[in-house]
């Protein structure tokens, strides 16, 4: 694309009630458009990024055998009664509206009653299960307080996994599978080293709940981390007693603000019991179905990749996060540097690598600034300097250095 024809523009200022890093930077690089407090519109460079991370989760989702689907943002209030979770004093981010007619509704802030209740349709028999269903729904929570820019909104985007199984230990072997693809899904969007599997509350259904936690200054938990053995706990259950039944000592544990990217939780038989969600198995006896829970905020891990890459000049985006792989500039108005940059910017394309191709007659010093704060991983430079050196100048976002090259042996590094 050329920037040119981008209607978002760089900014100076952002709103003066938005304190977060990571919506500064993102609103400023023209990322999100803030409507609100902790509710952002996703411009066409965001929207990128959220697709790329998508892709991953979907990739990974899809290999442990995860069918996608999506399901509406309206709740029935009858569902959601049954598990007595309509009640605002059991869940008090409930956004509710009604009809014309009277009939209450409420806006989706999770999905499990609404799904469950829709396979008592499909899931009968032992045959039927287990069943592996996700999607990607934008969730819509009344946070009293919404901060962290686009780490904590009132609606944000949502990756939502439910499996249905026949017995406790098919379950926890599709857990497992989960557990495993989401650290996965970390590594390969750049947070694998600082990603921590962690022990958190399992509330009514379970002794724990199971998180994954990145290290993060701007994060909302304190977790202490045992470095050795690669597993944290959340702070709202350390205690001598978890301890001893994780086998952790107590130095081997340092301390960390993190940032929550996921969670998976347990419910057991008891959701599907309260909703009536029962199969018969193979002697012919109803029982009820097992039921896990998986999330992964997508919108949050946007915003936690800004947050722990960002530099003081910008946003810094992973290789296969980032809406464009190379930022491409041409300076200086010589018809020899115009041509050459227009013949590397479409040669790169019939190559595959996505170009913002920076074709903006404005100062040098300006188009640089913006690359480094719209933070695409590779910055390729044609000018007459370079021209005469032999190429191009390259530069990684993370690099000070940049290198003269060949036209072609860029294309072909980038390629590949």
């Amino acid at each position: 694309m050329k920037y040119s024809q981008l209607f978002t523009k760089t900014i100076k200022n952002v709103p003066a009630d938005e304190t977060a890093r990571n919506a500064q930077l993102l609103i400023q690089a023209g990322y999100i458009y803030k409507d609100m407090a902790g509710v952002y519109a996703f411009l066409p460079l965001g929207l990128k990024v959220l697709e790329n991370i998508k892709q991953i989760v979907r990739e990974e989702m899809n290999s442990i055998g995860g069918q996608e689907l999506l399901m509406t943002s309206l709740q029935n209030k009858t569902t959601w009664g049954k598990t007595d979770r309509w009640n605002s004093k059991n869940v008090d981010v409930w956004f509710k509206t009604e009809l014309q007619n009277g009939t209450e509704l409420g806006l989706a802030w999770s999905h499990e009653e609404q799904i469950t209740t829709m396979m008592n349709q499909y899931l009968k028999s032992h045959r039927d299960l287990p069943a592996y269903v996700y999607q990607f729904q934008n969730k819509l929570r009344n946070e009293l307080r919404a901060k962290s820019g686009i780490m904590r909104c009132r609606e944000f985007l949502m990756k939502d996994l439910y499996s249905y199984s026949r017995d406790e230990k098919q379950h926890q072997e599709f857990y497992d599978k989960v557990s495993e693809s989401y650290q996965r899904i970390f590594k390969r969007v750049g947070l694998g080293d600082s990603t921590y599997f962690t022990f958190a509350s399992g509330g009514a259904f379970t002794q724990f709940s199971h998180e994954f936690q990145t290290l993060c200054e701007a994060g909302e938990d304190t977790i202490y981390v045992d470095k050795k053995k690669k597993l944290a706990i959340n702070k709202e259950v350390l205690s001598d007693e978890v301890l001893k039944q994780l086998g952790v000592n107590k130095a081997d544990l340092e301390e960390y603000k993190a940032a929550e990217v996921g969670n998976i939780f347990s419910f057991g038989t008891a959701k599907s019991e309260q909703i009536g969600l029962f199969f018969t198995d193979a002697e012919g006896s109803q029982k009820p179905v097992v039921l896990g829970s998986y999330g992964i905020g997508i919108t949050r891990l946007m915003g936690v990749l800004v947050e722990k890459f960002a530099d003081e000049h910008g946003i810094i985006w992973p290789d296969n996060i980032a809406p464009f792989k190379v930022y491409l500039a041409s300076v200086g108005v010589d018809k020899k540097v115009l041509e050459a940059a227009e013949k590397l910017y479409e040669e790169l394309q019939k190559a595959g690598v996505e170009v913002l191709f920076d074709d903006r007659d404005i100062r040098p010093g300006e188009k640089f600034a913006d690359a480094d704060l719209i933070g695409l991983p590779c910055r390729l430079v044609v000018s007459e300097k370079s021209l005469a050196g032999g190429g191009v100048e390259f530069k990684k976002r993370t690099s000070d250095n940049t290198e003269i090259i060949s036209l072609d042996k860029a294309i072909k590094r980038l390629a590949e």
